[in-house]
């Protein structure tokens, strides 16, 4: 493998890994009544969910032989930071200001 291509699929595989880790910190300062407020799975199930994917991608890294579970690891990440984030800072903040 070139040395740039290397280092490419490092910085990629760290940079999931910290935003895996900046995931679990936010689910972990959310209170847990948003979660059911927001209609959403519980909130330690959002840890274990996060926290799981961040250890898998810490432990496999991207383009190498468990790439498969750095890839689940980023998608359950991803979940988190599309789907529920939204609706708990929402939920927080009150609903929607129209």
């Amino acid at each position: 493998m070139p040395f740039i291509a290397y280092w490419i699929m490092q910085v990629i595989s760290w940079a999931g890994t910290l935003v895996g880790l900046g995931a679990f910190v936010h689910a972990l300062l959310q209170r847990a009544d948003a979660y059911h407020a927001a209609d959403r799975k519980t909130k330690p199930i959002w840890l274990a969910i996060t926290g799981a994917g961040t250890v898998a991608m810490g432990l496999f890294g991207f383009g190498g032989a468990g790439s498969l579970f750095w890839l689940a690891g980023i998608v359950a990440v991803l979940v988190y930071l599309v789907d529920v984030r939204p609706r708990l800072i929402e939920v927080q903040r009150g609903g929607k200001n129209w």
